[in-house]
C-alpha cells in the first residue's frame, strides 16, 4: 500500500498539508463530504497543489508534521 503527504491550496488562498493511503478520495472528502478536515470545510474548494508517496503512513504523518512546522514561504517554494 501507498501513502501520501499532500498540501491543498483553499478557496482563500490558505495552505492545508494532511496525509492519507487514498489521495483522491481523501481531496474528495475535503471537496464535498462531511468527513472533511474541519480547517477545509469552511475553505471550499481546494486544491491539490503537492503530494508525496511514502511507503509507510508513520513516514508519510512524520513528512507531514515536518511540513506543517515550516513558514508559508518554506512551503510555497515547495509546491513551485
Amino acid at each position: 500500500m501507498r501513502y501520501f503527504t499532500y498540501i491543498l491550496e483553499c478557496a482563500d488562498g490558505t495552505l492545508y498539508t494532511g496525509s492519507t493511503n487514498n489521495l483522491e478520495k481523501r481531496l474528495r472528502e475535503h471537496n464535498i463530504s462531511k468527513r472533511g478536515a474541519r480547517y477545509t470545510k469552511t475553505r471550499r474548494p481546494v486544491t491539490l497543489r503537492y503530494s508525496e508517496t511514502f511507503e509507510t503512513f508513520a513516514r508519510a504523518r512524520k513528512r507531514e508534521e515536518e511540513i506543517k512546522g515550516w513558514p508559508r514561504e518554506k512551503k510555497l517554494n515547495l509546491l513551485h
